[in-house]
């Protein structure tokens, strides 16, 4: 009995040992966190030892030397909205040659992502999901997705992605609920993938070529940029290619369906990204029908085709590729094949009614 007894003794001696390491470990890693200090070495754990934002963290406001960016049209994610900001390295320009922006190393991309509690009322309370960078590192171009906590005082960086429930009241007053996906390190490059090396997607001339309220009125944002300092070989606005904003109904039917094509799908659907040899081209600018899709047969698109023959039937959307993959949430039906588990009604409408309008 008394040998048993001792045994017990030792057997808890040793269990509270481990759990006395496993706590002080625990308790190393959240002080090695407290300590993270910004020394230049990417990426950082937490974001709020990179110091783009000045108060309180969730308040997203830029910390001097931070630019508010906007591309005219939004790529959809989810129905989330977004906050983007650019940090250029001091002394150092970006430059426009050839319509094409080339940042220098050292530039970092600041992509919120976050739903206001209910869109209706969107100043008003909010939950950021996710905050991605884009470093600009001496070896190219490197994505790291932040998952923001449920006290919304940090970010941790979680190169595995991760999936979060979401809830919202939308636009129409609906209660709604999803499942958002935030993509891992290597999925980011499925997308930012320009002649196989990672690049911005929303970063370029024709996307900020348009005006900006930057607080103190409105101004064109390339000026913007070369009014700070930071932007050398901006001519003038009617020099350089210009996007237009999708979502105005204002503006021509054809311009606003080929904006969200660009933003929505040109990233892969172009001469430079990965869906290259599809021969479908989605870019503002493209005027040929065949790389537009108009009678024309996809490649290879499998079972995401449906029952459907032609990428775009002419008058016809409801009988088009395009409208019958944009409105699927199946793995292998959905286009984009990333950046969303939902169907954005509202662009498949426009998509929708501009093939209809084609003859």
């Amino acid at each position: 009995m008394e040998r048993k007894k001792l045994s017990l003794s030792i057997g808890a001696i040793i269990l509270g040992g481990f759990l006395l390491i496993a706590c002080q470990e625990e308790k190393a890693a959240e002080t090695k966190l407290e300590e993270e200090i910004a020394d230049g070495k990417f990426p950082y754990k937490r974001l709020s030892t990179y110091g783009f934002f000045t108060g309180e963290i969730n308040s997203l406001k830029p910390a001097e030397g931070i630019i508010f960016y906007k591309p005219a049209s939004s790529l959809f994610t989810d129905y989330a909205l977004k906050t983007r900001f650019v940090q250029l390295p001091e002394g150092v320009k970006a430059s426009i040659s050839d319509d094409e922006l080339n940042l220098p190393k050292g530039t970092t991309l600041i992509k919120n992502f976050y739903y206001p509690a209910d869109f209706r009322k969107p100043e008003g309370g909010r939950r950021i999901i996710e905050t991605r960078l884009m470093i600009h590192e001496e070896n190219g171009w490197e994505a790291y997705p932040y998952i923001w906590n449920e006290s919304q005082t940090d970010a941790v960086l979680k190169v595995v992605g991760g999936e979060i429930e979401v809830k919202y009241v939308d636009i129409q007053g609906k209660y709604q609920v999803i499942n958002y996906l935030v993509p891992n390190k290597n999925q980011c490059k499925s997308c930012h993938n320009r002649n196989e090396q990672m690049a911005p997607i929303g970063v370029k001339v024709k996307h900020l070529n348009n005006e900006l309220n930057f607080g103190s009125g409105s101004k064109n944002q390339l000026a913007h940029w070369t009014g700070l300092g930071k932007l050398e070989g901006f001519l003038g606005e009617s020099a350089h290619p210009a996007m237009i904003n999708y979502q105005d109904s204002d503006l021509p039917l054809n311009d606003r369906a080929m904006a969200y094509l660009d933003i929505n799908c040109a990233h892969c659907h172009s001469a430079e990204g990965p869906a290259s040899t599809s021969g479908l081209f989605l870019t503002h600018d493209q005027t040929d029908p065949m790389k537009l899709g108009i009678n024309k047969t996809p490649v290879a698109a499998g079972f995401g085709a449906g029952k459907f023959k032609f990428d775009i039937a002419p008058g016809e959307a409801d009988e088009s590729i395009i409208t019958h993959r944009m409105n699927s949430t199946q793995v292998g039906v959905a286009m984009p094949e990333l950046g969303r588990t939902t169907i954005h009604k509202e662009g498949v409408e426009l998509i929708r009614e501009w093939i209809n309008s084609l003859n």
